[in-house]
C-alpha cells in the first residue's frame, strides 16, 4: 500500500515541477525583457521557496511567513495556469506586428496588470464583508414565538490570515444587527486552533451578543487540525456552544439540531437526529457541508443553514462547487425544507475572493401556525 501511494506521489511531483518551471519560464521572459541584468538564480530560488513554502509551513510552524507566503501562491498557481497559456499565444502573435522584445514586455505588462487587478479586487472581497438578507416564513407550529431573527457566520477561517481585525469587524457586524440567535456553522478557525489561542482572538469574540444565544458546529477544518478538544474547551470559555449531533430546544418557540461534520465518519444521520424530536416545533439544523438536502427535507427540518462550499472562493471555481452541490450558495426550497448556503465570512488559502463575496447571513423568519 505504501508503494502504491509512492507511485501515486511521483506523477504528480513531476507534473507540479513542470508547472512550477512553466511559470519561472515565463516569468522570467518577461523580466528579462525588462531589466536584462535579472539574476536567473534569485528567480529561481525564489520561486522555489513559493512553490514549496506550504512545506516548510508545516514542518516550521511557528515561522508564519511561510503560511502567507504558501497561501498566495496558490493564487498564483491557479490564475497563472489559466492566464499564462493565453499571454504566450498573444505573444506569438505579436510577434507577425512587433518585434520579440516589444511583443515580450507588451504582453508581460498586461498579463502583470492582470494580475495585480485579481490580487487587488480578491482582497477586497475577502475582507469587505457584507450582510446578505433572506425573510422567511415557516407555516409551523405551536411554539410561543411569532418571529426570529439569525445572524450566521461560516467559515471563518480564524487564525493566520484571517486575524483580529477580520474577527472585530464580524463582531461589530453581527452585533448592530441585534438578531436573537447567532450560529456559526463549521470551520471557525482554520485547521490549528494555536493562532487563534496565541492571539487571543475568544477575547473579541466573547463580545458577540444574542438573547437567545450562540451556537455553532465542528466544520472539515476543527477535523483536520486534530485538536478538537482544544477547540471545544475555548468555545465553552468564551460561552459559544459546539453542538456535536446534538439538539436543544430554545425559547419553548424551536428546535436547534447541530451536526457533526461529514468528515466524522460516524456520525449520526439526520433520521437518527430527528427521531425524538419535538415535531410540534420548527426544526432548524446546522450541517457545515450542504451535502443532505434531500435528507433534511424527508426528514422534517424546517431550516438547514451551511457553508463549507465558499462559492468556490476564487472564479472559475464556482463551476465546480455547482456541479458537487445542489446548492453550493444561496437559497432554495425543497416542499417544506429551506437551504441556506454561505460563501462563508472568511476563507481558505489565499484572502482573495473572485467570483464569491465575504458574508453575514441575516434571516428573519415569521413562524405561522398551521
Amino acid at each position: 500500500m505504501k508503494n502504491m501511494k509512492f507511485l501515486l506521489v511521483i506523477p504528480f511531483f513531476l507534473l507540479y515541477n513542470l508547472l512550477i518551471y512553466y511559470i519561472g519560464w515565463n516569468s522570467y521572459i518577461f523580466l528579462h525583457a525588462a531589466y536584462s541584468s535579472i539574476s536567473s538564480t534569485l528567480l529561481i530560488i525564489g520561486l522555489l521557496i513559493c512553490a514549496y513554502s506550504f512545506l516548510f509551513s508545516h514542518f516550521f510552524k511557528k515561522i508564519t511567513i511561510f503560511k502567507i507566503i504558501s497561501a498566495y501562491w496558490f493564487a498564483i498557481l491557479q490564475y497563472a495556469i489559466l492566464i499564462f497559456p493565453a499571454a504566450n499565444l498573444a505573444c506569438y502573435l505579436l510577434f507577425f506586428y512587433l518585434d520579440e522584445s516589444r511583443s515580450i514586455l507588451l504582453v508581460g505588462s498586461i498579463t502583470f496588470f492582470l494580475f495585480l487587478c485579481i490580487f487587488f479586487y480578491g482582497t477586497y472581497n475577502a475582507y469587505s464583508p457584507i450582510v446578505r438578507e433572506y425573510n422567511l416564513i415557516l407555516p409551523k407550529k405551536h411554539g410561543k414565538r411569532e418571529q426570529l431573527t439569525i445572524a450566521i457566520a461560516s467559515d471563518m477561517h480564524f487564525g493566520t490570515l484571517s486575524g483580529n481585525a477580520h474577527l472585530a469587524k464580524l463582531v461589530t457586524m453581527i452585533n448592530s444587527l441585534k438578531a436573537d440567535l447567532i450560529l456559526l456553522p463549521g470551520d471557525i478557525i482554520d485547521d490549528d486552533p494555536n493562532p487563534f489561542l496565541q492571539k487571543q482572538m475568544g477575547e473579541k469574540m466573547k463580545e458577540l451578543q444574542a438573547p437567545l444565544g450562540i451556537y455553532g458546529v465542528l466544520g472539515n477544518h476543527e477535523y483536520y487540525g486534530k485538536k478538537i478538544p482544544e477547540f471545544l474547551q475555548e468555545m465553552e470559555r468564551i460561552g459559544i456552544g459546539i453542538l456535536m449531533d446534538e439538539s436543544i430546544i430554545i425559547d419553548a418557540s424551536f428546535e436547534l439540531i447541530g451536526r457533526k461534520d461529514k468528515t466524522d465518519k460516524n456520525r449520526l444521520s439526520i433520521s437518527q437526529l430527528t427521531a425524538n424530536s419535538a415535531n410540534h416545533l420548527p426544526l432548524i439544523m446546522m450541517d457545515h457541508q450542504p451535502a443532505e438536502l434531500a435528507q433534511a427535507m424527508e426528514n422534517g427540518i424546517d431550516l438547514i443553514v451551511s457553508g463549507h462550499t465558499h462559492r468556490g472562493q476564487m472564479a472559475p471555481n464556482h463551476f465546480i462547487t455547482k456541479r458537487v452541490f445542489e446548492l453550493d450558495w444561496g437559497y432554495k426550497q425543497k416542499e417544506q425544507l429551506h437551504a441556506i448556503v454561505s460563501s462563508g465570512y472568511g476563507f481558505w488559502g489565499p484572502p482573495l475572493r473572485l467570483g464569491s463575496r465575504s458574508e453575514v447571513v441575516y434571516i428573519k423568519i415569521d413562524f405561522i401556525n398551521q
